[in-house]
């Protein structure tokens, strides 16, 4: 018995996009906040816009910000113009 054991296949690990595809579409809950595109941001919105989103972070990215390259679908991003007016909502 032990040798037809060692003879059996284990299961690879999911690749990235198969991890990527059992994950609810809106992970982040971008869509929840969507009404929020056009108002101006501030951060005394934060909190709230999180607990909408159902996001674990939230990065607001201002025109010309370095901002790290991961992707991460539980974080909501919120990018803005020059004046601070939100011109984007996304997961990542």
């Amino acid at each position: 018995m032990a040798a037809l054991a060692a003879c059996t296949q284990t299961k690879a690990p999911p690749s990235r996009a198969e991890q990527m595809a059992e994950l609810p579409a809106e992970a982040c809950g971008d869509g929840r906040v969507a009404d929020l595109m056009g108002k101006r941001w501030n951060e005394s919105m934060r909190a709230a816009t999180l607990a909408r989103a159902g996001a674990k972070t939230l990065r607001v990215i201002a025109p010309g910000m370095a901002v790290t390259m991961d992707y991460r679908v539980d974080r909501l991003n919120i990018e803005t113009d020059a004046a601070g007016t939100i011109t984007r909502i996304r997961c990542g």
